[in-house]
């Protein structure tokens, strides 16, 4: 019995006490939320060590980490690393999206060390195998898709990214819009790719019964994605993007149907001023399904900075009703991470999804705020630092760059105004 079926019978699994417990609030309103589709939680049995978690309305924004083997010169040990690393810097979910070397032995050693849910993308897999074995991805056959698809849930594998929703009518739609940057998408550009070289429709999309029957057995979460996604600001909310987020819907009632959890994967690069638009249309055509976003970007400027680009996006995002950021670091569009970029991308997603709790009235966000305030008040510098998103580089900065003076702060030493003003007023002595 997977979740969604027994959150349809009112039975609360030990995995939903343990994501209330986590979140802070009544196992009740994760179980109602799974039923009615709007919270999910990616738990498959086979991943142990898992501790679980949810996502979805009226829970904290997750942030979700992207990792994986990228050239034959990658190496386990490394992507292990920057696990270890997305870890410590607070990151609620890991995806593992090698392309390259020992694809198998990669995912088993990251679902071994992980203790937050583990996503993939098992296309990825699938054109690397292909392309070695036949030396051409456009040679993959839909079995292998399924196989892999497969293996990797039996693997433990918690949530996966699958491209079920783009059809030679998203193609088409795509083609009659004249956009700038028709695709994107790494996997969406694949079985674009293999559709159009087979004069065939997408695997995905006519073998998705069979996909539920996989995920269902394995009690994996689908996080449907978006082949169609803009690439740039010019394209976003065209007609591709809108008509894919349709397909997507009639997914999403399909799973449910099926007693599949299921989440919706998002854009991408969007302009400020459509995030609103593009929340009230995913939310609307999607069921209220969780939305998974990467991103968005809102400037296609930001090469180098990419990370704050989606910060200020995520936050608005999170805002207006997203419940899961795909981190972006500062390689992005440039080349793939390094350690010390998987930490920031993490930190600035953290930040954004902070900031849109606190919009949304999330209770722990603003008590978390107020905690601040108050060991601000009183100078209470060790609270600071524990209370901070990143208290090690919070530490860092405090130990290197203050005078001496540790009743104050860097910046004003012992000129602290909050301080006179104290002195003067008769109150406790605190500094900014």
């Amino acid at each position: 019995m997977t979740f969604l079926e027994g959150a349809t019978k009112g039975i609360t699994t030990e995995q939903i006490e343990a994501a209330a417990a986590a979140e802070g609030v009544a196992a009740a309103l994760i179980r109602q939320g799974i039923n009615d589709g709007t919270i999910v939680v990616p738990c498959n049995p086979s991943h142990k060590g898992l501790k679980p978690m949810a996502i979805g309305k009226g829970l904290r924004t997750k942030v979700s980490a992207s990792i994986g083997l990228d050239s034959k010169d990658s190496t386990v040990a490394y992507e292990l690393e920057k696990l270890q690393t997305a870890l410590t810097a607070g990151t609620h979910a890991i995806m593992d999206l090698s392309i390259a070397g020992d694809m198998d032995g990669a995912r088993r050693a990251i679902l071994l060390e992980s203790p937050v849910p583990v996503g993939t993308l098992p296309l990825y897999q699938t054109v690397a195998e292909a392309s070695r074995k036949y030396g051409s991805a456009l040679k993959m056959t839909p079995e292998q898709m399924l196989e892999v698809i497969e293996r990797q849930a039996s693997d433990g594998v918690d949530f996966m990214a699958l491209h079920c929703a783009t059809t030679f009518e998203t193609i088409e739609r795509a083609k009659n819009e004249g956009r700038i940057d028709p695709l994107v998408s790494y996997g969406g550009s694949h079985i674009i790719g293999w559709m159009v070289y087979h004069k065939k429709e997408n695997p995905l999309y006519e073998n998705y019964d069979r996909i539920l029957e996989i995920a269902k057995k394995y009690s994996v979460t689908l996080s449907l994605a978006d082949g169609m996604r803009p690439g740039c600001l010019a394209d976003s909310l065209d007609g591709a993007q809108v008509q894919e987020l349709i397909m997507l819907g009639e997914l999403v009632d399909r799973a449910r149907k099926a007693g599949v959890q299921i989440m919706i994967k998002g854009p991408g690069h969007m302009p400020l001023n459509h995030i609103k638009d593009t929340m009230t249309l995913q939310k609307s055509l999607c069921k209220g399904a969780p939305y998974f976003v990467f991103g968005p970007l809102l400037t296609d400027l930001a090469v180098g900075y990419d990370h704050i680009n989606a910060a200020i996006g995520g936050a608005i995002s999170s805002w207006y009703g997203t419940e899961f950021l795909c981190y972006v670091t500062p390689a992005e569009h440039i080349g793939n991470p390094d350690v010390s970029q998987v930490r920031q991308g993490v930190i600035a997603a953290r930040i954004a999804a902070q900031a849109g709790d606190l919009a949304k009235g999330m209770p722990e966000a603003i008590q978390w705020e107020l905690d601040m305030s108050n060991a601000r008040r009183d100078l209470k510098w060790t609270e600071q630092i524990r209370l901070a998103i990143d208290p090690e580089y919070a530490e860092y900065i405090r130990k290197t760059r203050n005078d001496g003076e540790i009743s104050t702060c860097a910046m004003c030493g012992k000129f602290c105004a909050m301080k006179i003003i104290a002195e003067h007023l008769h109150f406790d002595k605190h500094s900014c």
